[in-house]
């Protein structure tokens, strides 16, 4: 999947008069990319379009229009645009009681090595978690991971042909298993490796 450019982007002009229907059209979009696994974890699996909109919305938050500041926000986001063989997902730890969430975040350190998927008839692929830079400290670990499952060429071939996915976490205290992707987002998830 081909990285955004500057001249992907819409001047900050543009993007306010469009935003309405551009952000209804991204949610449409991202709905068929969101995974729940378990009821405290949600998979996010990001894409050009995704990662667009981000973009977008940071631009437009920060009045950011100096082509420096442009390439910066475009160098913090690229990196979750899919490149052709693997899957980028932003994982949210979410509890909505903020005491719950600290006493969870504490107990769930580690769960983002946990996240895996799997292609009927393939071994389990395990998450390549924060690349970018550590989120977990001794107390804790984040609400927000990214991560990144690398598929192989014969995992992609039976996704092609039909084969079922399923997702999960095995993490000592978050075990949850999706044992079949919804039909949606399995077939949004196929865009990613053409």
């Amino acid at each position: 999947m081909d990285k955004l450019a500057a001249t992907d982007l819409m001047p900050l002009e543009q993007y306010a008069r469009e935003r309405a229907a551009f952000r209804a059209r991204v949610l449409r979009h991202k709905g068929e990319r969101h995974l729940a696994v378990g009821p405290n974890t949600t998979w996010c699996f990001e894409d050009r379009l995704t990662v667009q909109y981000q973009v977008q919305e940071m631009l437009r938050s920060e009045r950011i229009f100096e082509p420096q500041g442009i390439a910066d926000e475009l160098g913090a986001y690229n990196p979750l645009i899919p490149d052709g063989s693997n899957w980028k997902v932003t994982l949210l730890i979410e509890f909505a009681d903020p005491a719950e969430r600290a006493r969870a975040l504490a107990r769930l350190k580690g769960i983002e090595d946990g996240c895996w998927v799997q292609v009927a008839g393939h071994t389990r692929v395990f998450a390549i978690a924060d690349e970018d830079l550590e989120r977990e400290n001794e107390e804790k670990t984040s609400a927000v991971h990214f991560l990144r499952f690398e598929l192989t060429a014969g995992m992609i071939a039976s996704l092609r042909l039909g084969a079922t996915l399923a997702a999960g976490v095995d993490h000592e205290h978050y075990r949850y298993v999706v044992h079949q992707v919804p039909a949606a987002t399995r077939l949004a998830l196929l865009a990613d490796f053409a």
